[in-house]
């Protein structure tokens, strides 16, 4: 009894000291671990459940959400590491066909959390899936060549199965085909997609076609008294010594050519000939029109002549010439001797322009230009040699240059003067003194 009296006075007191306690606890916790409110930073997506079989939804439904969390430090260092914490969807359980407004439906797998979703709920219609079947229309652009004609195209499969919504099935009016015949001299097997378009020619959306694709064969024929032919290039004349034709071409390759005689065209081997090009002396590339030799009674449809075009190249040959070196860019106060005096020079290039070659078409040369008296070993260059004509090689590739002071000049009993020659390159011209 005693204890009760004692709970009872001190009641108030015992009740103070657990909530403070309790208080207490939290506050440590709270501070060990905060809570933070933010918007969840991974996009959540928004799952569709339970929809029906035979119906489809339509309107502008968000693929993601956005979900603010509210919750301790660890909870959001958890939901940072595995997405798969954070769900979110809608639920069209025993949902018909016709407009719905739904809320989200938010799953965290954490605790403990609080949460929040933008939008709350989503709006959206719910048509009944419908489908029905159409024949496929061909539609053809374009023109074959004159002579030909197209025949009866036929499609594989002819018709496709158009599905969707009711709203957007039924806006479809046409499933079509389109392929391009435009200058088709043979039978064109393709294979091309189908569109469906709506009774003004515009394009229906969110419908599924199937099949998506048909193959096409349109069969294009030659008429009666027309031909393809090969054109066969006839030349006449030879081309200009030293030089080699390198090729002969014609456009078009082949050519239709017509008779009222159908006879005349059927007896052609499969070919014609163009009346004579003259290579006579040609040294350069030309492009000529040429006019067709065809037997009398057969026209060519189209144009009156065919483009040649002949090639023709400069044949290579090779040169050696012994080309004496010279010295540039010495002063008067400095003498230079070259050995070896002349190096060989080996050339290439076309045989017309080799055979105009002489002496004087070439220049070897050594820049002496800043040296100090000594022996160098310098390489020659070879100037003067024309644009077709390329160096190949220069025998030997170097050659010593030595340099030494110019002799003074030496005083005479009439109080002229002489000198002693200059030294020259080994083997060159010396100067004679004139009188």
């Amino acid at each position: 009894m005693a204890l009760l009296r004692w709970l009872s006075r001190n009641f108030g007191t015992l009740l103070l000291a657990f909530i403070l306690a309790i208080v207490v606890w939290v506050s440590a916790v709270v501070q060990a671990d905060p809570n933070r409110k933010q918007v969840y930073p991974r996009a959540v997506p928004l799952d569709v459940i339970n929809l029906a079989s035979d119906l489809q939804l339509t309107g502008n439904v968000p693929t993601q959400v956005r979900v603010t969390i509210d919750a301790p430090q660890s909870i959001w260092t958890q939901l940072n590491n595995n997405s798969n914490l954070v769900k979110a969807w809608i639920d069209l359980s025993g949902l018909g066909a016709g407009d719905h407004n739904v809320p989200v439906k938010v799953q965290i797998d954490a605790s403990p959390v609080r949460w929040s979703v933008e939008p709350q709920t989503v709006s959206f219609t719910l048509e009944p899936l419908i489908s029905k079947k159409l024949p496929v229309q061909l539609t053809i652009n374009g023109e074959t060549p004159v002579g030909y004609k197209r025949g009866t195209p036929t499609l594989s499969p002819d018709t496709v199965t158009i599905s969707g919504p009711e709203s957007q099935v039924s806006k479809v009016a046409q499933a079509r085909a389109i392929i391009d015949i435009s200058g088709a001299r043979e039978t064109k097997k393709v294979t091309v997609s189908v569109d469906v378009v709506d009774s003004n020619g515009d394009p229906v959306s969110d419908v599924t076609v199937n099949p998506k694709v048909v193959t096409v064969n349109q069969p294009i024929n030659l008429e009666g008294g027309y031909k393809d032919v090969v054109v066969k290039v006839v030349t006449s004349g030879k081309i200009a010594n030293g030089y080699r034709l390198t090729n002969i071409s014609v456009s078009p390759l082949t050519v239709t050519v017509f008779s009222a005689n159908p006879n005349l065209v059927n007896e052609l081997p499969g070919y014609v000939e163009t009346m004579p090009v003259d290579l006579s002396g040609l040294s350069e590339d030309i492009e000529v029109r040429v006019a067709l030799n065809l037997p009398q009674g057969i026209d060519l449809v189209g144009g009156q002549s065919v483009l040649v075009q002949v090639s023709v190249a400069a044949i290579e040959g090779s040169l050696t010439e012994s080309i004496p070196v010279e010295q540039i860019g010495l002063p008067p106060d400095l003498q230079a001797q070259i050995s070896p005096a002349t190096v060989d020079v080996v050339v290439s290039g076309p045989l017309p322009v080799l055979d105009t070659l002489s002496l004087a078409s070439f220049r070897a040369v050594v820049d002496l230009t800043g040296l100090e008296p000594g022996s160098y070993q310098l390489s020659p260059e070879v100037d003067l040699v024309p644009d077709q004509v390329q160096v190949q090689t220069i025998l030997p590739e170097s050659v010593e240059v030595t340099i030494s002071p110019a002799p003074t000049a030496t005083p005479t009993a009439e109080g002229g003067a002489t000198s002693t020659p200059a030294s020259t390159a080994t083997g060159g011209p010396t100067a004679t003194p004139q009188p």
